[in-house]
């Protein structure tokens, strides 16, 4: 009877860490997923000869969200959120669309579409010009990947923080497996978005300095060095000579003998000279 009753207590043990290790599987094979996703993108990226294609994509992306938030129908044109539009535009792309109040009259979403990528692409034309063709396919892999690298290690962090807390669900009623996948998700799309965002609004703005701007900034720096030390020099010379200067008494000097200048009628030895 005691051997049976061992025997029942190992198996419900044994079933128990059984489910432990199921979920454990469940959650990793969450990361898992999303792990398969970056390590194939960042593979296209490393193999692939020319990555303007995804740059290009990933444009258009932001270039449709920035018109989906705008574009309102059944709202006049004139009477959309052209402020919000124009900050939108300056942090994503680095670009201020000079658009007057004719030009932003009768617009619908294809026609703002139109016009907007119109100027993006003039705009990323002219970076490419100033940085050159070859510099910026360099650039536009260099900085995709370093994006990627970076927001991912955030990501991995968010989710052990995800995974950490997410069994108190199981209090509210809910499944916390299917709370960890969902939220997994919701976190996975926002650093994907997050990675368009940041390559995109860098590649607008990166600029490759030539070696004659190099060396004019280099001297300036130099130039600017040399001024701090002679101002530290002459700071501490300053100093050096107050030093050496003899202090001079401000007063006339009082005997010990004479008369307190306090009043007490004592001799200054025996009054205010004993604290001196």
């Amino acid at each position: 009877m005691i051997s049976k009753a061992i025997e029942n207590a190992q198996r419900k043990v044994e079933g128990h860490h059984f489910d432990i290790r199921k979920h454990l599987l469940e959650y990793d094979d969450v990361m898992n997923k999303q792990r398969e996703v970056i390590y194939s993108q960042r593979r296209e990226v490393l193999q692939g000869e020319d990555i303007k294609p995804i740059i290009d994509d990933m444009k258009a992306d932001l270039i449709q969200n920035v018109i989906a938030e705008t574009a309102v129908e059944k709202t006049p044109s004139e009477d959309w959120e052209w402020e919000a539009f124009n900050e939108r535009v300056s942090e994503l792309f680095n670009l201020q669309p000079a658009w007057n109040k004719t030009e932003r009259t009768d617009l619908d979403h294809d026609s703002l579409l139109e016009k907007l990528t119109a100027e993006i692409e003039a705009k990323y034309q002219r970076q490419e010009e100033q940085n050159g063709p070859e510099q910026m396919r360099q650039l536009e892999r260099m900085i995709l990947l370093q994006m990627v690298d970076t927001l991912w290690k955030e990501h991995l962090l968010n989710m052990d923080h995800l995974k950490e807390g997410i069994g108190l669900r199981g209090y509210g009623q809910k499944n916390p497996l299917d709370e960890y996948k969902k939220e997994g998700f919701n976190l996975f799309m926002t650093m994907i978005e997050t990675v368009k965002q940041q390559t995109v609004s860098t590649l607008f703005r990166v600029q490759i300095m030539q070696d004659d701007e190099l060396e004019k900034l280099e001297e300036e720096r130099r130039q600017e060095r040399e001024r701090e030390l002679q101002m530290a020099r002459r700071a501490s010379g300053d100093k050096a000579d107050a030093e050496r200067k003899p202090v001079k008494r401000s007063e006339e000097k009082i005997g010990r003998n004479a008369p307190c200048p306090c009043g007490s009628g004592k001799k200054y030895k025996k009054c205010c000279g004993k604290l001196a």
